[in-house]
């Protein structure tokens, strides 16, 4: 368990760090100043692509990073929001830190983009039911 909580918290680290480095050159995000209407895309951007690298292609070194590109694992709608609010292994969970919107909004942005086309759309009320119960309280 020990291990488990220094992985997360390195990966939060790491992931921090990266979100901060890349916000300096998106004028867009530092203008909003509103985490709540930030897009899928700038999630994906200040987020995700630390790890998955920007074109979606994943990254194998001192750990492995699944390719987001062209992956057969994204046709369901249901297996990235469990990536994303649940994590998994390597993967944080973001749960707590993303609204049901913005998981919905980065879910949709991978699954339309990185030469993924599926075109069933997530809804905010779909992510809820895959929150863990101390979680569905959540407003957006």
């Amino acid at each position: 368990m020990r291990g488990f909580a220094l992985a997360t918290a390195v990966a939060a680290l790491l992931s921090a760090g990266i979100a901060q480095a890349a916000q300096t050159t998106d004028a867009d995000f530092l203008d909003a100043k509103d985490i709540s209407h930030v897009t899928g895309q700038q999630i994906f951007t200040h987020i995700c692509q630390g790890c998955h690298m920007p074109d979606g292609k994943g990254a194998v070194g001192a750990g492995h990073y699944p390719a987001l590109a062209d992956n057969p694992k994204l046709a369901a709608a249901a297996y990235p929001t469990v990536m994303v609010v649940n994590g998994r292994g390597g993967m944080p969970a973001f749960g707590r830190q993303l609204s049901d919107a913005q998981v919905a909004d980065v879910v949709n942005y991978v699954r339309t983009h990185f030469g993924n086309h599926y075109a069933d759309t997530l809804k905010p009320e779909d992510v809820k039911p895959f929150r863990p119960p101390a979680d569905n309280s959540e407003e957006d």
